[in-house]
């Protein structure tokens, strides 16, 4: 498959040289502001990448490592460009550092060669804004609507304190909406409850349109939209992206570059986004909602759908939905169909003098959603995956529906008449960019001979230079997880590296000598070596664990048997936790998968990363399970395709959280054999890791924690 290019190839770069800077001269000026700033090669070398694509209209993959400054160096190529950039990230905390810190620091840096300071803009969804009339209506509606809707633990209306207090959140939102210029949930400190902030905020679904608002004129959501369309840069979410494509590519403005950051994010994101659900307690909140523009018995037929729904969920066992929809389920979901329907030819369409056209667009709006979802799951589609959720200690039941695969849909509608950059530290799987590639709706290249810097960094690593950080180690491990730049049908890619010289300090140390882990939790001998690698370093360990259950066995282990402070996730607030992590020096933090990303935490407050277990998907993951299971059906290996890529993405997330300054030093230590042992998968993990000094031998792992304890 060709991928288009931008609809305007070359032009989408073309500048007026002789009057506007390259982006090499700006790049030079944003490192030279910064105090004690120097010229990384990895990050000139992504951002004369990234000019190339913007003059040619090529699409590019760049794996950047940790360090290389990615950051600025897709910053200022998208300062060469007409019209407003778009970037993507994933997380809230690379949005605010680029909004907050990076872009306005090379504002000030560019402005001299500009003869202009740049703008930017953030654009998010409409639900992180306060909605004007929703403000004006909030002591209209009824209290089951709004702050009496959510289910209490021991059933009933919330007690009169809370819905006190509450009350007195709305009352400072009045007063907030009095004084903001954007009406931006992150700008109101302190908050608010998220049930009091769904009150004053409306869902994109339920919008009437500022034409047809009392408040349209005023509207802080309308209001970002126009910021953004006037701004050199546009950052935004993946979430608010994948929406965007879904809904025809209306609400991002016109741009004909857009750079993706944290991509490997960005096809889960965009399943989350295709994803739909049906939940009892909506469908009645649903019906109360509508009951005033219905006869009573439409009103009824709904409330009896969401009766059979809860039914048929409490009837199911948790998990995918192989065999088609259970009897109970179906005939619930076609009685939702008809109610809905029926409904909504009922209340019609919304004219102009509609007394109340916000409230009959968000009754509208959700029935709507029901009734495409009850249909969508009465199909029973190939494409997509059904299952029954029932998270653990919680009472909340779900019929969820999902696409099966991404990949056409970001084929279709990611690439389409604008240039597109994405970039990670994580997209090389296995030493080359195909598996990331075709999760993202390319096609995969043909391999390239590698690049001069790969080649030599690839010939330094297998002459035994530089020396790591154990003395006594095996041996380095090669460079070859550096993907070498390819090119193939409409794009191409490239891995800069990292500054970090990773065979000097850090080690990689498997436990091949351990059973291979069979049972859930933490396994006895696993916990043994856990036990001797944080007492030879004395704390400093942050641990990444597959369950809940394992990390607090672990905890309960190093409780017992040493002195040291131990913290575990769910304890405390998380930032807290990371906070007191970093400041008490023989601390151990130990949690799962939101650790395994994210976390930030340099110097010689991280010098151990322990790892229990490999991230395999687990086998009740209903989309990893349905997508293994379409390989397998093919003649191909669902295990290899679908469950060693994501292990790769995450166990390289996970290592990555030790080296993040060029003065670090560590070891992380694997805890599970199948790493060096299993001769299938084993290998390809390896090389989606940075080049640390690799060794199997316990000893050598304890030596350099025992060296690094006494610095």
């Amino acid at each position: 498959m060709t991928l288009p290019r931008t609809a305007t190839g070359p032009a989408v770069g073309k500048k007026r040289r002789g009057s506007r800077p390259s982006g090499g001269e700006l790049l030079a000026a944003a490192v030279g502001a910064v105090p004690g700033g120097a010229a990384r090669p990895g990050q000139q070398q992504m951002a004369e990448a990234i000019e190339q694509s913007i003059s040619s209209g090529e699409h590019l993959l760049v794996q950047a490592g940790t360090g290389t400054g990615k950051s600025l160096a897709y910053l200022t190529p998208a300062l060469t460009v007409d019209g407003p950039v778009v970037i993507s990230t994933a997380t809230l905390a690379l949005q605010s550092q680029l909004v907050d810190h990076d872009l306005p620091r090379l504002a000030d840096a560019v402005e001299p060669l500009l003869r202009r300071r740049p703008t930017f803009a953030v654009l998010k969804g409409r639900h992180h804004y306060l909605c004007l009339a929703r403000l004006d209506s909030s002591t209209e509606e009824e209290p089951e609507d709004t702050l009496f809707d959510a289910p209490r633990p021991g059933g009933g209306t919330k007690w009169l304190g809370e819905a006190g207090r509450l009350g007195k959140q709305i009352q400072r939102l009045r007063d907030w909406a009095e004084k903001t210029a954007t009406g931006d949930r992150d700008e109101l400190d302190p908050g608010v409850d998220d049930q009091v902030w769904r009150t004053v905020s409306m869902p994109a679904r339920e919008c009437v349109g500022a034409t047809r608002c009392p408040f349209g004129q005023e509207c802080f959501a309308e209001a970002s939209r126009a910021r953004a369309r006037e701004a050199d840069i546009v950052v935004t979410n993946h979430s608010l992206l994948a929406v965007d494509m879904l809904a025809g590519r209306h609400i991002v403005p016109p741009h004909k570059l857009l750079i993706v950051d944290e991509a490997h994010e960005l096809a889960d994101r965009v399943s989350s986004a295709a994803q739909a659900e049906l939940v009892p307690e909506l469908i009645d909140r649903s019906a109360r909602r509508a009951r005033p523009l219905l006869r009573p018995e439409l009103a009824d037929r709904l409330t009896e759908a969401g009766d059979a729904l809860a039914v048929g969920l409490a009837e199911a066992p948790a998990g995918r939905l192989t065999a088609g929809l259970p009897p109970a389920l179906r005939e619930a979901c076609t009685l939702l169909d008809g109610a809905t329907r029926a409904a909504l030819e009922s209340i019609g369409d919304i004219k102009s003098d509609d007394p109340d056209p916000v409230r009959k667009q968000q009754a509208k709006a959700v029935l709507d959603e029901l009734s495409s979802t009850a249909q969508r799951l009465l199909e029973e589609a190939d494409h997509d995956v059904a299952w029954v959720e029932k998270p653990e200690n919680a009472s909340r039941r779900a019929l969820v529906v999902a696409p099966l695969s991404v990949a056409g849909t970001l084929a279709t509608h990611l690439y389409d008449e604008r240039t597109v950059v994405v970039t990670s530290a994580t997209l090389a799987l296995g030493g080359r960019f195909d598996t990331v590639a075709r999760a993202l709706g390319l096609d995969a290249p043909p391999p390239a001979p590698p690049s001069p810097a790969a080649a030599a960094l690839a010939t330094t690593a297998a002459a035994g230079r530089p020396r790591p950080v154990a003395a006594d180690a095996e041996s380095p491990r090669t460079a070859a997880g550096t993907a070498p730049a390819t090119e193939g049908s409409g794009w191409r890619s490239l891995d800069v590296g990292s500054p970090f010289d990773y065979a000097r300090q850090g080690i990689l140390y498997v436990a091949a000598h351990l059973p291979r882990p069979s049972v859930s939790g933490l396994p006895d001998a696993a916990g043994e070596e856990l036990l001797a690698l944080v007492g030879a370093l004395g704390g400093r360990t942050l641990g990444l664990f597959s369950s809940r259950r394992a990390a607090q066995q672990a905890a309960e282990l190093l409780r017992a048997r040493t002195d040291l402070p131990v913290l575990l996730q769910g304890e405390e607030a998380l930032p807290l936790l990371v906070r007191r992590f970093r400041a008490e020096r023989e601390s151990c933090l130990f949690g799962v998968m939101s650790l395994w990303q994210g976390v930030d935490v340099p110097g010689d407050a991280c010098q151990l990363v322990v790892i229990d277990r490999l991230p395999f998907p687990r086998p009740d993951e209903p989309l990893a399970a349905a997508r293994a299971a379409a390989v397998d059906a093919g003649g191909g290996s669902g295990f290899a395709a679908v469950s060693v890529p994501i292990a790769a993405v995450r166990l390289a997330q996970g290592v990555g959280r030790l080296i993040r300054a060029t003065g670090d030093r560590g070891v992380v230590a694997v805890l599970d054999s199948r790493l060096e042992t299993a001769r299938g998968y084993g290998p390809f993990l390896r090389r989606s890791l940075p080049p640390f000094w690799y060794t199997t031998r316990p000893d050598v792992a304890r030596g350099a924690l025992e060296r690094l304890s006494r610095s």
